[in-house]
């Protein structure tokens, strides 16, 4: 039934004791992405990369290409 009612996007809260309370909420594919150990790793790894300013700078073509579009 509750996730019947997040699934109509009803914001759904379970109370849990006196101090904690939980929203229920879907998770998207990027969510689960996301949440891959590896690729967060990967993503902070890039960051620190950028912030160093070890920067590749790709034309739109060579992007393209490389996603076969």
């Amino acid at each position: 039934m509750y996730l019947d009612l997040v699934d109509q996007k009803e914001q759904v809260i379970v109370q849990r004791g006196k101090n904690k309370a939980y929203i229920l909420t879907p998770i998207t594919d990027a969510d689960r992405f996301f949440a891959n150990p590896e690729v967060k790793a990967r993503i902070l790894h890039s960051l620190e990369q950028a912030e160093q300013g070890n920067l590749i700078t790709l034309a739109k073509e060579d992007i393209n290409s490389f996603l076969g579009v």
